[in-house]
């Protein structure tokens, strides 16, 4: 997207068009969310302009603008944001060509590991099914349309709420992190000043920043602890021993790497006002998931 920004930006300019770009935001992070503010400024030079079109999702309206200050605020912030990237961001330089190239190899191989796991490991599918809630979520009929697009159970059939919101119920969060570990991983075996280069991203680069920042606060939302009850209800031990390690490891590269590049000590170091409201969200969340683990439990025993 960020490489069709820019493109877009080139055309629109030589053939004197004006660009407004239409963004779908709101939800987690796997699927357009996070802070609006951030991504705007996100933006490449020149793809704001004053103008800026968004559509948010349905289950995030409510929580943004069913209060009137609430939403006079969430406004507030998109205009200052078009305002900043039209006035002070416009201006800044585009992107230097070895970032691209980096955050290209870095994509690539993080693509690569998200694939890897979900359609080329034999058994992902029934260890997705057993160890999230879609199937539970999947008869509630809370959406507007069917958790699947067909009747089967394929993954590549799943609507992407569904998929997002299974991995938020049980605490991996993993739309918005996996992949990235291996990434890094990659890139710094082939480059022996890789974490210099990407540190200097992180310092000179808003969009690598945003990005960071915004799997800084999905790592922090997760709890293996929890994670790993519902990986209990995985039926084959073999399987849950083949897949949920894996996860684990994913996970643990893409903490060290994040706080490699950013050089914080710890998950959201630079943002105690979102850690502390993430922390105390915990003891009302904790025991909600103990409960609903237990619960699927018994329904799935029929009892």
């Amino acid at each position: 997207l960020y490489k069709a920004e820019i493109a877009l930006v080139e055309v629109f300019a030589r053939h004197g068009v004006k660009l407004r770009l239409f963004h779908g935001r709101g939800g987690s992070v796997g699927r357009g969310g996070g802070p609006s503010y951030q991504a705007i400024l996100a933006q490449p030079g020149g793809a704001v302009q004053g103008r800026l079109r968004i559509t948010e999702q349905g289950e995030v309206i409510a929580s943004k603008y069913s209060n009137p200050e609430l939403g006079r605020r969430n406004l507030e912030i998109v205009a200052a944001a078009v305002l900043e990237a039209t006035l002070v961001a416009s201006a800044d330089p585009a992107p230097r060509a070895d970032y691209l190239e980096t955050m290209e190899a870095l994509s690539q191989s993080a693509h690569r590991a998200y694939r890897g796991l979900v359609y080329e490991t034999e058994g992902f599918e029934r260890y997705f099914w057993e160890s999230t809630v879609i199937a539970e979520i999947a008869h509630l009929n809370l959406g507007s349309r069917p958790a699947s697009r067909r009747k089967t159970t394929a993954i590549e059939d799943l609507r992407a709420i569904p998929w997002v919101f299974s991995w938020a119920q049980c605490r991996l969060m993993l739309p918005g992190w996996y992949g990235f570990g291996s990434a890094l991983r990659d890139f710094l075996a082939a480059h022996p000043d890789g974490l210099q280069v990407l540190q200097r991203m992180h310092r000179e680069w808003g969009f690598f920043r945003t990005l960071l920042s915004n799997m800084d606060m999905v790592l922090a939302k997760s709890d293996l602890a929890i994670a790993s009850r519902y990986a209990e209800l995985v039926s084959d031990p073999a399987l849950r021993a083949a897949i949920f390690p894996r996860l684990q490891a994913e996970w643990q590269a893409t903490v060290d790497g994040l706080l490699a590049i950013t050089g914080q000590s710890r998950l959201l170091a630079d943002n105690p006002l979102l850690a502390r409201s993430i922390r105390h969200r915990f003891p009302y969340l904790d025991p909600l998931n103990h409960l609903q683990i237990e619960l699927i439990r018994r329904l799935r025993a029929g009892s």
